[in-house]
């Protein structure tokens, strides 16, 4: 008995008996599905409070604290490069296999509606102009940026800061101790959040089975079970191989992050865990500033599980209507959500609203179809934030390998227990 209550001290374990409570409570009321999103929405926005400060005075006191300002330029760089490969490389893995197990044929577009959430995602869908994304990074007004926690614009500006406090030498050194207690400060605070992430991760569960129910698993199960089986092979096949190139056991590093992997499959969420991340992969001995300019950059432009979803969607729902696309045309695609996929992270309802982007500016499938995948989309949503999330993570790690800005030691005996 003691053994058992000792076992559910563990936040993992706590974050596990959440999310099953939270299924079984969402099946059994769905009427709690309002008071479940509460919770949910609490939690993470009890996360969001911490992002953009967090993110701030890491990436400022790893820069100007010890940093090399072509160090940043050049890691940053490798970062971008390394992003595109492995996202290109997911959308092809998700058309490849979309193609070759075809979940769309023979699915029925019967019992399927047009309803009024398709339209509000086409309507927004078509006020987004991609073209101003990377304008959209440097911030018109930075006390706005902080205020919305624009990631991207808050990284841009702690990149300049910290850049013009390292120009003040040793004057800057008292503004610099001071952040790093302050930095202290919010992680202390995020410890205190962390300890509530079972009750998020039960009230994220319950709104999903409860509002959206099981009966849309069987109408698009063929979907959903294909995709997961594609994010898993993208996870132990392709970043297992990315992992072992540079030396590193990738179910290792998934054992030491597996806490906020269950509170990423609770709440559907992978950015509930980024400050949360970003304190363990510096504990576990990469620096801070590789850290702290790897793993913002990368909730935007390294969105691994997000676009193996949307690739599968765009030939899912050409083989529901019965196009048959041409491999040229495939090829377009691949070229659209290459550019679309990359804001995702700074839209709400990002996959929809890519999505619908997508659908739109290809103009080869009805975008009407998008009201076949409304339902089953939550349930996916936990995929692409866990493939996300753990894409992101391996990175961080292997960027600073190819660095050298990890201490291996160190690595070795807080990771893999060595």
């Amino acid at each position: 008995m003691r053994f058992q209550m000792k076992y559910f001290k563990i936040l993992y374990v706590q974050v596990l008996l959440g999310i099953v409570l939270g299924v079984l409570t969402g099946w059994l009321f769905p009427g709690f599905a309002g008071a479940a999103k509460l919770i949910s929405d609490t939690f993470i926005n009890m996360i969001r409070m911490v992002i953009a400060p967090v993110i701030f005075l890491t990436i400022v006191s790893g820069i100007a604290g010890a940093g090399n300002l072509g160090k940043v330029g050049r890691v940053g760089l490798k970062a971008l490069i390394y992003f595109e490969l492995v996202t290109t490389l997911a959308l092809v893995i998700g058309l490849i296999v979309a193609n070759t197990v075809k979940p769309g044929v023979g699915v029925s577009t019967e019992g399927f509606e047009t309803n009024g959430q398709v339209a509000k995602y086409t309507e927004q869908a078509s006020q987004i102009n991609w073209g101003e994304f990377f304008s959209h990074i440097v911030p018109s007004n930075v006390v706005d940026a902080f205020a919305k926690g624009d990631i991207l614009q808050v990284l841009f500006f702690s990149i300049l800061f910290a850049i013009g406090l390292k120009k003040m030498g040793q004057a800057g050194s008292g503004i610099l101790s001071a952040f790093e207690g302050l930095n202290k400060v919010l992680f202390n605070i995020l410890h205190i959040i962390m300890k509530i992430s079972p009750l998020g991760a039960f009230g994220g569960m319950a709104y999903t089975i409860g509002k959206f129910g099981f009966g849309s698993l069987l109408l698009l199960g063929n979907l959903m079970l294909t995709f997961y089986i594609t994010g898993l092979l993208f996870i132990f096949v392709v970043l297992n191989l990315v992992c072992s190139f540079y030396k590193i056991s990738l179910w290792k590093l998934l054992g030491y992050v597996k806490e906020e992997i269950f509170i990423v499959l609770g709440s559907s969420s992978s950015e509930a865990v980024l400050p949360s991340v970003m304190e363990k992969l510096t504990l576990a001995g990469c620096e801070k500033e590789v850290v702290g300019l790897v793993v913002p950059t990368g909730y935007s432009f390294n969105l691994d599980g997000t676009t193996i979803y949307l690739s599968m969607a765009v030939i899912f729902l050409a083989q529901v209507f019965g196009i048959d696309l041409s491999l040229g045309q495939q090829l377009t695609i691949i070229g659209v959500l290459m550019l679309t996929s990359k804001g995702a992270a700074g839209v709400t309802g990002s996959g929809f609203l890519v999505l619908a982007s997508t659908l739109t500016a290809i103009k080869v499938i009805p975008i009407e179809g998008l009201a076949m995948i409304i339902g089953v989309d939550r349930f996916m949503s936990e995929g692409r934030a866990i493939v996300n999330f753990i894409g992101n993570t391996v990175a961080a790690v292997v960027i600073a390998k190819s660095e050298n800005e990890i201490d291996m030691a160190q690595y070795r005996r807080v990771v893999e227990k060595k």
